[in-house]
């Protein structure tokens, strides 16, 4: 019975003792909630640098620091575990809490070997998982108390997810062993033949490398799912950065062996030419290369030229395909690309420099400071496109280069007069035996920039042929829209104009096609007059004369008187071309006499060239004015007209006689100028009435309308008031005013219409001594332009209708 009692208190005991440890469990486990379900110990804390100690792995590392060899010798001694944690800074050395990661590993010390240099070589083994919470003690080493996770296994999955995770798991590690084969063949092995998860993920992360972030990730990951995932993502990324590392080293690889290749190939080339006598080819190239590396180019021009210069190497020097190349090759490294020279912008000193050279043309110098105006305030301007347009010896081209000095540009003159073949603008195609560029890429080649003022003389009298029509292709070279992207044939690459200053020069806008007329600007520089031309001549003609010959002013002296008799005695002109040659003709004169006298011995008088003896030099006086007739006449009016010389007085005469109503005319007539004879006829005949003529007088009376000098050509409108005058005087018997001028077109009713060429027909009328001119009422405008040295003297009226003109002119 005692015995009875005994085993029921025994198992009575027991009962309560498993009681005991059941609340004792719950208790703890009710703590563990409170605490994170973690329990806590405290143990020596070794912080090391770049590597991740994970459970189960077993490793040695070297420490230096006090604290670290401290930590793991108290480990050693005591039989502790310490806490391995990695340090997230590796050159941090005064370690605080917030250096270190949040989870790290408890280890065992297994072996501490001292090393030279107080270094201190451990072996640990990891154990399992440590949360650092915070630090006990840190001197003499690092102490803290370590929280133990609690971690999933593979028993809270399923056996179907366990088989789905280790098959997932090893078809990447398959991929990743096909790319990368560091692993091994014995831990490969041991890896596919591991059916556990658990054991599997633990073989993974610590047999493959990774990087310290990557395995500090499978470190923290307690659970399960978390750390499958990392693991599987970590070896994921490095499925990919494997594939493109290999893709790179690839790309690498070939590049390298072409280079090698093209290297010992033209190793091989270069043999090969220097046994042919071929080596100038490569030699040309190599200094082409280095030229092409100092040009001013865009990128895209020099990829172009490289281009060319690499195609050239490939071409034996002496064929005529390698002399091609390199005179293609010479002309792209020539030309200035980007190249520009800086425009010299005082105002003051361009209009001195521009004063000095040339008297008058004032509307061109105002243009060209008006340029410079603008240019200095914005640099981005365009480049003007102006044609001069005058009679011959006007200054046009002159004045070209005086603004090319003044603006501190480049010159060219391009001579267009002539040039019929569209490839004298444009060039040939370098396909072509001895082919060349056009006139405007060798005139920027001449220049040496990109900015160079470029004179377009002549350019009225451009022509075509079956080759092209120069005119158009001058379209796009004078278009500010066009001409930046400018293609010659045989540069074949866009050239930049843009920033060109063109000048262009004519003497007439009417063989100049309206497309291309319609691109520049006009500025008109009309006839000089006797006073103009006085000063031209002291100023400019008569010193330059001087110099050339090898006299001074002290030796030839011409007086003014001499000067205008010259003007209007010997020369009959627009410009000051012919009065040039008269000055040098003295000035040539002069110096035999001088000579003669020096090596006769006898001291050279100074020669004085005076009105009275300038025939003894020039020989007799070559033309005359023609004078205003000194009394009024029937049938004889004074007209005026413009020539490509300047301005002349027109005498036009009409007489009636017996006949079958004809009109007669004569005196070397144009087209347009017949026409207005039979207008004004027409128009007088509309007066017949007025006048009291007989209804059958124009049929029974033939009118002849006559100019005299009926060898020189004449045309124009601007003669239609001037025979109507003369034929209603001729068919009244009505005297006309000697002293009246006139010019203008007429229209069937009697209307007076505009003309050109008022300044030069007013100076024509000035030197007839003409008192009264009679012009268009449209023209009355174009009076505020002429200088007062012309008008003055003369009473200019302005008219409308006929009826005005015969009121002025009919006695």
């Amino acid at each position: 019975m005692a015995d009875e009692k005994d085993i029921e208190k025994e198992v009575e005991n027991e009962l309560k003792e498993e009681e005991k440890a059941e609340a004792l469990a719950e208790t703890e486990e009710l703590n563990r909630e409170a605490v994170n379900f973690e329990p806590m110990q405290v143990m020596p804390v070794v912080a090391i640098k770049g590597l991740v100690m994970l459970p189960g792995m077993l490793v040695h590392f070297d420490l230096h620091q006090d604290e670290a060899v401290s930590a793991i010798n108290a480990a050693m001694k005591e039989g502790r575990p310490v806490l391995v944690i990695t340090q997230r800074d590796s050159t941090v050395n005064q370690i605080r809490i917030d250096d270190l990661y949040g989870m790290g590993t408890i280890s065992v010390v297994k072996q501490i070997i001292k090393m030279p240099g107080n270094l201190v070589r451990v072996l640990t083994q990891g154990i399992k998982r440590g949360r650092l919470v915070n630090f006990t003690r840190t001197v003499p080493y690092l102490e803290a108390r370590v929280a133990e996770p609690y971690e999933t296994t593979s028993d809270a999955l399923s056996l179907p997810e366990q088989k789905a995770m280790v098959r997932g798991l090893k078809d990447i590690l398959e991929e990743y062993i096909k790319l990368d084969d560091r692993l091994g063949k014995e831990i490969t092995a041991q890896l596919m033949n591991c059916d556990s998860l658990d054991m599997l993920l633990n073989q993974i992360s610590i047999s493959l490398p990774m990087s310290t972030t990557a395995r500090q990730k499978i470190l923290e990951a307690v659970d399960i799912n978390e750390r499958f995932e990392a693991i599987a993502v970590t070896i994921t990324n490095e499925i990919e950065v494997i594939k493109i590392k290999k893709d790179l080293q690839g790309k690498v690889k070939d590049k390298v062996d072409k280079n090698q290749k093209d290297y010992i190939m033209r190793e091989q080339m270069k043999v090969i030419r220097e046994e042919l006598g071929e080596k100038n080819a490569l030699d040309d190239a190599e200094e082409f290369l280095k030229t092409l590396e100092t040009l001013e180019a865009s990128q895209f021009i020099k990829d172009k030229i490289k281009k060319e210069i690499d195609r050239y190497k490939n071409v034996a020097a002496s064929q005529a395909e390698g002399v091609v190349s390199r005179t293609y090759i010479e002309t792209l490294l020539s030309l200035p690309w980007d190249r520009m020279s800086k425009d010299d912008l005082n105002l003051e000193k361009a209009k001195k420099t521009l004063d000095d050279d040339h008297y008058g043309l004032e509307k061109v110098k105002d243009r060209i400071l008006e340029f410079l105006a603008v240019r200095a305030l914005n640099m981005k301007g365009q480049a003007p496109i102006i044609c001069l347009v005058g009679p011959p010896g006007t200054g046009k081209t002159s004045i070209a280069r005086s603004v090319a000095t003044a603006l501190n540009k480049k010159y060219v003159r391009i001579c267009l007069g002539g040039v019929r073949d569209e490839a004298e603008i444009r060039g040939h195609r370098k396909t072509y035996i001895g082919a060349m560029p056009g006139r405007i890429i060798e005139g920027l080649k001449e220049a040496g920039t990109k900015n160079p003022l470029m004179l377009l003389d002549e350019i009225d009298k451009v022509s075509s042929d079956y080759k092209g029509d120069t005119s158009s292709a001058l379209l796009e070279v004078l278009d500010p829209e066009q001409n930046k992207h400018f293609n010659d044939h045989y540069i074949d690459m866009p050239v930049d104009l843009s920033e060109v200053f063109f000048i262009c020069t004519a003497n007439t806008t009417k063989t100049i096609p309206r497309p291309l007329l319609d691109r520049m600007e006009l500025i008109e520089v009309s006839s000089y007059t006797d006073n103009e031309k006085l000063h031209i001549a002291k100023d400019f003609l008569y010193p330059k004369q001087l110099e050339k010959n090898g006299l001074t002013k002290k030796e030839l002296k011409i007086s003014a008187p001499a000067m205008k008799l010259m003007i209007s005695g010997y020369t009959r002109e627009a410009g000051v071309r012919n009065l040039e040659r008269r000055f040098g003709e003295i000035a040539r004169k002069a110096a035999r006499k001088i000579l003669e006298a020096e090596q006769a011995g006898q001291e050279a008088e100074v020669i004085k060239v005076t009105d009275k003896n300038l025939p003894d030099y020039l020989g007799k006086i070559k033309y005359h004015d023609l004078k205003a007739n000194s009394k009024a006449d029937v049938g004889i009016v004074r007209g005026l007209a413009w020539t490509a010389v300047g301005g002349d007085t027109l005498q036009i005469e009409v007489n009636t006689m017996p006949g079958k109503g004809e009109l007669i005319l004569t005196g070397s007539l144009g087209d347009v100028m017949k026409e207005s004879a039979r207008i004004a006829l027409s128009f007088v005949r509309s007066l017949s009435r007025k006048m009291g003529l007989k209804d059958d007088f124009f049929h029974k009376n033939c009118i002849h309308v006559h100019v005299p000098e009926g060898a020189t050509p004449k045309d124009g409108p601007s003669a239609g008031i001037t025979m109507a005058t003369a034929i209603y005087s001729a068919v009244s018997h009505k005297k006309v005013r000697a002293d009246v001028a006139m010019t203008g077109e007429i229209s069937l009713r009697g209307n007076v219409m505009e003309i050109g060429g008022l300044k030069e027909k007013l100076l024509a009328a000035k030197k007839a001594g003409i008192k009264v001119v009679l012009i268009p009422k449209d023209n009355e405008a174009d009076l505020s332009e002429i200088s007062e040295e012309i008008t003055d003297g003369m009473e200019i009226v302005p008219v409308s209708k006929m009826e005005q003109v015969l009121e002025r002119a009919i006695l």
